[in-house]
């Protein structure tokens, strides 16, 4: 079986192969030192590597490691600091299962739908064919609170942001309209906030990464999400129950070597 425009829909096996293949999952480019040190921020309560959200728990570094051995599939000796770290394509296939059966929910529903993304370089190519193919089959794309603008924190040398969209896809742009990488919630809380305003209520579903997914599942809104191993809120979201589906892959490859996931997954969810 096929889906239309993207290529033939690989089977588990191969979609593994593909995936170790990229170094989407399995030996990835982000080292043991960059991961372990984000863990410790994450349980240090620091904003930027928190996406949006608040968790319950205390969550000691040690904690946050044995998580992401557990769901994302880092290397789980803690002495193993330095150099090449992992994720477990078996998790990927298997959270990408669930994150395909939750589309699949939305569109049984008709439910409303948010799509966004905080890394355009890499996954608006994911994300668009995504989008249409929910509106397609009987959801709403929400495109709430376009051209609000704010100004990121001093240490990220305050630079003006605002909200566009590529196609229905949320984006963070620059003062010359250019798509930019963000790991802030302000901007989904912002179009939450909108939402609310305009008595639209929440969206049944909000589709993303970073800051646009943990945001969305603090606010109390259905989330889904891909996270690299070196963002471990979005797992220990998923931990809490806070977040929904956290996909576990490096995020950041050529936009091309996603083409197989979105195939697999589109097809999963009955949307192809």
């Amino acid at each position: 079986m096929t889906a239309v425009g993207h290529g033939k829909v690989p089977d588990p096996p191969q979609l593994r192969a593909h995936l170790v293949r990229s170094r989407i999952a399995g030996d990835v480019a982000t080292p043991r030192e960059n991961n372990l040190r984000h863990f410790r921020l994450m349980s240090e309560r620091h904003p930027g590597y928190l996406f949006g959200l608040e968790p319950d728990g205390s969550w000691t570094p040690d904690e946050v490691l044995a998580v992401m051995v557990r769901r994302c599939g880092v290397v789980a000796d803690p002495g193993h600091i330095h150099g090449q770290d992992t994720i477990d394509p078996d998790l990927t296939i298997a959270a990408l299962d669930a994150y395909a059966d939750r589309l699949a929910l939305a569109a049984q529903r008709g439910e409303t739908v948010l799509v966004a993304t905080g890394h355009p370089d890499g996954l608006l190519d994911f994300y668009r064919p995504l989008a249409r193919a929910l509106e397609d089959a009987g959801c709403t794309l929400l495109r709430p609170g376009r051209d609000w603008t704010y100004q990121t924190p001093a240490s990220e040398g305050a630079k003006t942001r605002s909200i566009d969209y590529r196609s229905w896809v949320g984006v963070v742009v620059d003062d010359i309209g250019t798509p930019r990488h963000t790991h802030s919630a302000r901007p989904i809380r912002a179009m939450l906030a909108e939402l609310a305003d305009n008595g639209a209520g929440l969206p049944g579903l909000v589709v993303g990464d970073h800051g646009w997914a943990g945001g969305a599942g603090q606010a109390g809104v259905s989330a889904i999400g891909f996270a690299d191993c070196n963002d471990p809120a979005l797992f220990v979201g998923a931990e809490e129950g806070t977040v929904e589906v956290a996909v576990p892959l490096d995020d950041n490859v050529q936009p091309h070597l996603y083409r197989p996931l979105l195939a697999y997954v589109l097809d999963r969810a009955g949307l192809s």
